[in-house]
């Protein structure tokens, strides 16, 4: 067994694998729950371009009620066992649910076409229990996470298992309508049903939840992770203090992030293909194509961004609160600036370089507060992830509906869309020139109203957002309290009060001890030599004493200018919400 240790600047030391990049099976983990992340996204929304298929089949006599019905039931069981989600993982293995949750919802996948023809009810039911199912198996992988992942790797870890997420979504966008068109629109869901099947039985074989119990992880590595990881205290660990969760703005700080993420990601998920179909001309297949340049863009972009977070905290270019704020604040404002950019461009070239350059941004904010659970709740990382997830799944619902009401269609469903391709400009009639002014300006609101949410969810995580572990969720008998804030690279607030008080209570000994001298050499006048030695020693202090207390200036001064800043960002965030009615 051997691992490195290596000496900072700042006489810290701080602990190295010595397990090969390749060897490592964090590693190894995170490739296999990038692929199942893949596989998950891709059974989500499938039926984005595939339902398109299906309404092409005599079979099947939907309404545009019913189709909407369809959908949206996913989010409908969604959103339901999100909180029960995250409550469950103190009670049941962690790596079993999440590959259990995986084999139900592949097998309903696999289901779902003979359900389809059977009964519409049928249909519906598979679709809200699959987002039931997956309302428990997501935030288990959060949890295995704070077993397996050290401090200062967990962005990039986290980060190629959110960006399976955006590669599932593109691979959903692109391949659903290509299967459908050439075969048949039921090879769709046996194709993605079989592997999510197959993924489920790799994980369940050669998964465990904790590196100690894993089959194939190094002494090596074993050892890195039991000194690097912080330990959970299990008893306390069902103790949620939910008066503390719900009244804490860091959480609430977590929880309008990740509202604010949602509705830009559900929104374009679901109404761009429909705005490039109606607006430019693009037909089924280059509807699909094009919406998913942004999500391929986004997935790409985020192994980037995990290394470089990661790389600011372990140089100690910034804390944990400044990565987690600047990378999610940058993220939300890019991505406003490109929706109002798009809002006022009526050029198709444009309006996907500046959505996916948005989203190439917007990467950034899933190594920021994506993560800032597992920085400010450890011990209660996946239920206060569960309360984010269930409050960010209802954009999934509201964001179609908003779009719904503000954009009207302006031709029948059997005629051809109010536009023609770029290339044809030249022969548009007037009127085709007048409908497409309209319907323009009506996704200019849609566009608007995206950029007022991110703007106002970057202003509120930017005040409230913290990157340090919250009072309510530390524990008192928490024995790797040192080692995390270490990694943390942050101050502890108990540490600065134990190193101000400290020339106080050196000085009062001193005193103490000089009077006791002196009324010995009183009493006893022999020991009247030793007194000297005893007050020369005790003179020394007030040097000391004296640099401790101009070392504690800065330091109250640098209180006072935080606070004075608190105080003006306050102001300045009431301003801004009564300005936008927040």
């Amino acid at each position: 067994m051997t691992t490195d240790i290596i000496a900072c600047d700042e006489d810290e030391n701080l602990i190295e694998d010595a397990t090969p990049f390749w060897k490592r099976r964090r590693n190894h983990l995170a490739l296999l729950v990038f692929i199942g992340f893949v596989i998950i996204y891709t059974l989500r929304f499938l039926l984005s371009v595939g339902i398109i298929a299906m309404l092409q089949d005599s079979d099947i006599k939907w309404g545009s009620l019913q189709t909407g019905m369809i959908l949206g039931s996913f989010f409908y069981g969604y959103i339901v066992t999100q909180i029960i989600g995250g409550i469950a993982i103190a009670f049941l293995p962690d790596f079993l649910i999440l590959g259990i949750g995986v084999a139900i919802t592949s097998t309903l996948t696999l289901a779902s076409p003979v359900i389809v023809q059977a009964s519409f009810a049928g249909f519906f039911a598979i679709r809200v229990i699959i987002g039931l199912v997956e309302g428990f198996a997501l935030p288990s992988m959060n949890n295995i996470w704070i077993h397996w992942a050290p401090p200062l790797e967990r962005t990039r870890l986290i980060g190629v298992q959110h960006a399976g997420k955006y590669i599932g979504t593109v691979l959903s966008l692109c391949t659903c309508g290509i299967i459908a068109a050439n075969f048949d629109w039921s090879i769709v869901f046996y194709i993605y049903g079989g592997l999510g099947c197959m993924w489920a039985i790799v994980w369940i074989v050669l998964v465990r939840g904790r590196p100690v119990n894993d089959w194939f992880i190094t002494d090596e590595e074993k050892q890195y992770l039991e000194l690097t990881v912080p330990k959970e205290n299990p008893e306390k660990k069902l103790k949620v203090p939910l008066k503390a969760v719900l009244t804490s703005m860091p959480v609430w700080a977590i929880i309008v992030a990740h509202f604010t993420e949602n509705w830009g990601l559900f929104t374009m998920l679901t109404q761009m293909p429909l705005f490039l179909h109606h607006d430019f001309g693009f037909d089924i297949s280059q509807s699909g194509y094009v919406s998913a340049i942004p999500y391929l863009v986004f997935g790409l972009t985020l192994f980037v961004a995990g290394f470089l977070a990661d790389f600011f905290q372990e140089r100690k270019v910034l804390t944990t609160s400044q990565v987690r704020r600047y990378f999610s604040c940058v993220s939300f404002l890019s991505q406003g600036i490109f929706m109002l950019l798009v809002a006022y461009i009526a050029d198709a070239l444009l309006v996907v370089m500046f959505i996916s350059f948005g989203a190439a941004l917007g990467a950034l904010s899933t190594c920021g507060y994506a993560m800032n659970h597992m920085d400010i709740a450890p011990q209660f990382s996946s239920f206060v992830r569960s309360i984010s997830s269930t409050i960010g799944t209802i954009p999934g619902i509201v964001a179609p509906l908003v779009a719904g009401l503000l954009v009207t269609i302006p031709q029948a469903a059997n005629e051809p869309p109010t536009t023609i391709t770029s290339t044809d400009s030249e022969e548009r009639t007037e009127s085709n020139e007048d409908a497409v002014t309209e319907h323009i300006n009506q996704w200019k609101d849609v566009f608007i109203i995206t950029a007022h949410v991110y703007f106002l969810g970057c202003i509120f995580y930017w005040f409230y957002s913290s990157g340090e572990v919250q009072p309510w969720a530390k524990l008192p008998e928490d024995s790797n309290a040192a080692l995390s804030s270490s990694y943390d690279i942050e101050s502890n607030p108990a540490e600065v009060t134990e190193n101000a008080e400290r020339p106080t209570r050196r000085k009062k000994r001193n005193v103490d001890k000089e009077r006791r001298t002196k009324r010995d050499s009183s009493n006893n006048p022999s020991v009247h030599k030793n007194s000297s030695k005893n007050r020369h020693k005790s003179a020394a202090r007030p040097k000391d004493n004296k640099n401790n207390k101009s070392k504690k200036k800065p330091d109250k001064e640098a209180s006072t200018i935080g606070s004075r800043l608190v105080r003006i960002y306050d102001g300045f965030a009431n301003y801004l919400s009564r300005i936008f009615k927040f």
